[in-house]
């Protein structure tokens, strides 16, 4: 199966790998320029050779991993069938790039958002075929989770489509109806918003917090690391959409999260957040 990935960020990266690493699928990984697209990939390489520096896997997986990987803009995608949008978590930019997409890929062409939180109904209204969310978590490569949802005039089909396809790589389809935040989102981003209040409130450090959450709640990361590792940008951007969805209070994202984003203080990605990373 050919499949494309429109967006060679950390998400797009993930997903590409994680079907590259299967037999059976080739990848198409796409960005606004080549360039960006190559520098992904290369992204991709370079965590695989630190898996084989440590014989967690072989050479020849890793290199018959990136034959697998083809870079380039979005044309390249023709003759895909599935092309799985992970770009910026913006409707604009999601709809347009789906616009684009449908006079370049074929009729049979199957489009997936990997949305966190937005509208798979509004994602799709205007274009001539239906889409449905397919929703990886990060690293999208070892994460077993995909949230599969369909929208308003998403067909049964295509539901069960993607359920299939997210069995073959080897991952865990949960099916979702369409709703803020979706599941995961929906009680996650909530509770990192709180975590981001009690060290606002200097109930605790982020250290004690973090710490509190794992040997308290059996939790594998605590709830300020994850908010570094998902993107403190990323957590705004869901809770706006919870709270404007929703109209509930509950879902105002703190003021200090909004700092941290204005500040670029958004975590791994640009080396500082709650904690500093080098």
């Amino acid at each position: 199966m050919k499949v494309g990935i429109i967006g060679a960020g950390t998400m797009g990266c993930g997903i590409a790998q994680a079907f590259a690493q299967c037999e059976g699928f080739d990848v198409y990984l796409c960005d606004i320029n080549e360039a960006f697209a190559v520098n992904g990939k290369t992204r991709i390489a370079t965590g695989l050779a630190k898996l084989v520096a440590k014989e967690k896997v072989t050479r020849d997986f890793a290199d018959g991993l990136l034959a697998r990987i083809t870079t380039g803009e979005k044309a390249i995608c023709k003759d895909a069938q599935l092309v799985i949008e992970a770009a910026l978590e913006d409707m604009n930019v999601k709809k347009q790039t789906f616009k684009e997409l449908e006079s370049i890929v074929g009729d049979d062409c199957i489009f997936a958002t990997n949305t966190s939180s937005l509208s798979i109904t509004e994602i799709g209204a205007g274009l001539g075929r239906p889409v449905v969310g397919m929703h990886f978590f990060n690293p999208a490569d070892r994460m077993q989770l995909v949230e599969v949802i369909a929208g308003l005039n998403t067909p049964a089909a295509i539901v069960d489509k993607i359920k299939e396809i997210a069995v073959a790589i080897k991952k865990e389809p949960v099916e979702v109806a369409e709703a803020p935040g979706f599941v995961v989102n929906r009680i996650l981003m909530p509770m990192i918003n709180e975590a981001i209040g009690i060290l606002a409130e200097g109930v605790a450090c982020a250290e004690g917090i973090d710490a509190a959450m794992r040997l308290g709640a059996n939790h594998p990361m605590g709830p300020l690391a994850l908010a570094d590792l998902v993107g403190l940008d990323v957590v705004l951007a869901i809770m706006n959409v919870l709270h404007e969805e929703t109209g509930d209070q509950k879902y105002r994202a703190h003021p200090l999260l909004k700092k941290m984003v204005r500040g670029k203080l958004l975590g791994r990605k640009t080396q500082k957040g709650f904690y500093e990373y080098k």
